[in-house]
């Protein structure tokens, strides 16, 4: 079983923590321009830092299943690449013997 780099490219990780900083920036800047009474404005910053806490548990969930999918299919790429090493010394041994006994025989 070959994997190729693609398997392990989603194309999410870049994009998605730059998406999540743009959209808290634009926040805080709406909140800063936006006329509000300092109650209005400190719920809503509490209400924005819950949604980033929020939002970032998630991306690190993904990131932390992304991450444990590729440590599975390496680990399953080695294991396989281990065992065709090893087929190919075990042929090689046995052809040595045989080149061997054919040797001696002569």
């Amino acid at each position: 079983m070959k994997y190729k780099e693609a398997d392990y490219v989603t194309g999410t990780g870049s994009w998605l923590p730059s998406f999540i900083l743009g959209g808290l920036i634009g926040a805080a800047v709406a909140l800063l321009i936006a006329p509000k009474s300092g109650r209005q404005t400190r719920a809503q910053i509490r209400d924005m830092a819950q949604d980033a806490k929020e939002r970032a548990e998630d991306y690190y969930e993904q990131a932390k299943d992304k991450i444990s999918t590729a440590v599975q299919k390496g680990t399953e790429v080695f294991q396989q690449t281990k065992e065709d090493i090893e087929s190919t010394i075990t042929r090689a041994k046995k052809g040595y013997q045989k080149a061997k006994e054919t040797f001696t025989e002569s």
